[in-house]
């Protein structure tokens, strides 16, 4: 019999599983009723999907809502400054998982924690909607609510899909992948509702429709999570003076966001969006070099846990750049859509967040072919390790820059010898068709490889590292987005231009330390 080759997404249980499940988690893991899963990985499909939904029925409306003009009901807002509005709140939003993985590690638990965040981010939509009736403030309250919900949810239900798979292995991956399919279902659906409420309704609309989702999410998972996934993160493992701890620090937190978001409201506190943006990420980037210091130094990790941070650290730095570049869609891309795109079909105008679901669209209807790829090729002996797939995916989202820098080049040549043209929206859907590949060999596999890597007891905080990449790369591509204008053609090209240098320059390097990172692994392996 053949030796199981020891690469770096086909583990063995023994030896990259953190430690052995608690006892009873079992028959919750073994069924698999679920696609020939566990039962429990469709209670978190279910929420991720609403929870999804609700996040990209309001995200691409945001910029287009903010500079909007006040006539047509939007705050009249400069470009960069919405685009920089829509970045720092998507940065905050994964940001926040990093205390919302602690504190469910060391308080809430998964569960609790889930669930809560469902709660906040149900509360922030009704503040968003409801703020045409009160005042622009209600507006900002909302999105801080929704900030603070996510944080709470979106690490913790990933983690706890993780532990649905204490085997680890090919297996995860593919469960993974199907997860996957319930994040781009909600974000094809959510698009094609809230676009067409919030361009051709009212605003308010697609903003109150998006909350609506997250409800039904909010009432789903109440319902299901006991029966589905039993002792699954139902509780933390943190002694109660731990517990007690972090939820003093966790009120007090609350609380200084309160008075923040108080004096700001009152107009004692001036902020500048663009500056903010800005500052954030070298503030962003100093929390995660602080994080890992501390984790090396501090965390009381064991050699092979070390080993597992390190390529955590290589993982994080490519994922940050592969979103800098995906992050776009809300912003400069969405911005395209609406300037520059030709949307009539048969003499009807096709709403702009409509094209946003084209990504979605081929994630949902590729995420079981590239599922299959990656356990056929685990069969035959010939699975790729995860820095390959970054590699991959790092490429192909250049290759979806190098379709809008041709797109945009024929725009900019048509305003020199007369009236701008507007291109087909074709151009558009193809580089969400190449993004669309990038992400399905980056993202899921990013997901299944912090629960590998991550050690136990951290495995919250580590996926909200892994989601601190994402608010990085939001915040780059906020900061971005807004230079997209009909008034500066010229910049449009070079943006894409340099999106795509970058991307596949992170590419190459990724690829060359493919060998590297697997003898790494190949040496804990044997340890």
């Amino acid at each position: 019999m053949a030796t199981q080759k020891p690469v770096f997404d086909q583990p063995q249980a023994a030896t990259v599983t953190h430690d052995e499940p608690p006892t009873g988690f079992e028959q919750w893991t073994g069924n698999k009723s679920f696609f020939g899963h566990p039962s429990g990985l469709s209670t978190l499909f279910f929420m991720e999907l609403w929870e999804r939904f609700s996040y990209y029925g309001i995200r691409p409306l945001l910029v287009l809502f903010m500079s909007a003009a006040l006539m047509s009901g939007g705050f009249g807002f400069d470009r960069t400054v919405a685009s920089s509005i829509v970045g720092i709140y998507a940065a905050c939003v994964y940001l926040a998982s990093l205390p919302g993985g602690w504190i469910a590690d060391r308080w809430l638990g998964l569960q609790r924690s889930i669930l809560w965040g469902g709660v906040l981010i149900a509360c922030g939509h009704i503040s968003i909607a409801l703020s045409t009736v009160f005042a622009h403030s209600a507006f900002f309250i909302g999105l801080v609510f929704i900030v603070l919900g996510t944080g709470m949810l979106k690490p913790n239900v990933s983690a706890t899909v993780g532990d649905l798979y204490p085997e680890g292995g090919a297996r995860r991956d593919a469960g993974f992948s199907i997860f996957y399919m319930g994040i781009n279902t909600g974000a094809l659906i959510a698009p094609l509702i809230t676009g067409y409420l919030g361009e051709r309704v009212g605003w308010h609309w697609g903003f109150g429709a998006a909350g609506v989702g997250m409800i039904i999410g909010v009432v789903m998972f109440k319902l299901r999570m006991t029966r589905t996934l039993g002792p699954i993160g139902a509780a933390s493992t943190a002694t109660v003076a731990e517990q007690n701890k972090v939820k003093r620090i966790t009120f007090a937190s609350v609380a200084v966001i309160a008075v923040i978001v108080l004096l700001t409201i009152l107009g004692v506190i001036h902020i500048n969006p663009v500056a903010l943006a800005e500052r954030m990420g070298f503030v962003l980037l100093a929390l995660a070099v602080v994080y890992f210091f501390y984790m090396f130094f501090f965390a009381g990790l064991t050699g092979g846990e070390k080993k597992r941070v390190a390529v955590i650290v290589v993982l994080f730095v490519f994922a940050t750049i592969f979103w800098a570049g995906f992050e776009q869609a809300p912003t400069s891309l969405n911005l395209f859509a609406h300037d520059f795109t030709n949307r009539t079909v048969f003499g009807w105008e096709v709403p702009t967040l409509w094209l946003q679901s084209a990504e979605s669209f081929f994630v949902i209807t590729l995420a079981p072919v590239f599922a299959w790829i990656w356990v056929a090729l685990a069969r035959r002996r010939l699975d790729l390790s995860s820095p390959t797939k970054f590699a991959i995916g790092l490429a192909f989202a250049g290759v979806s820059f190098v379709v809008m820098l041709v797109a945009s080049n024929r725009i900019v040549a048509s305003a020199g010898v007369g009236e701008v043209v507007h291109v087909s929206m074709w151009w558009l859907v193809i580089c969400y068709m190449f993004q669309a590949f990038g992400e399905l060999s980056l993202s899921p596999v990013g997901l299944s490889s912090m629960t590998k890597l991550a050690p136990r007891r951290f495995v919250g905080q580590m996926m909200g590292i892994w989601f601190l990449a994402d608010a990085l790369g939001n915040l780059v591509a906020g900061l971005v987005g807004g230079h997209v204008n009909p008034n500066n053609l010229t910049e449009v090209p070079q943006l894409f231009k340099h999106t795509a240098i970058a991307l596949f320059i992170a590419a190459a390097v990724c690829a060359a330390l493919v060998v590297p990172i697997r003898k790494m692994m190949e040496e804990k392996t044997a340890a």
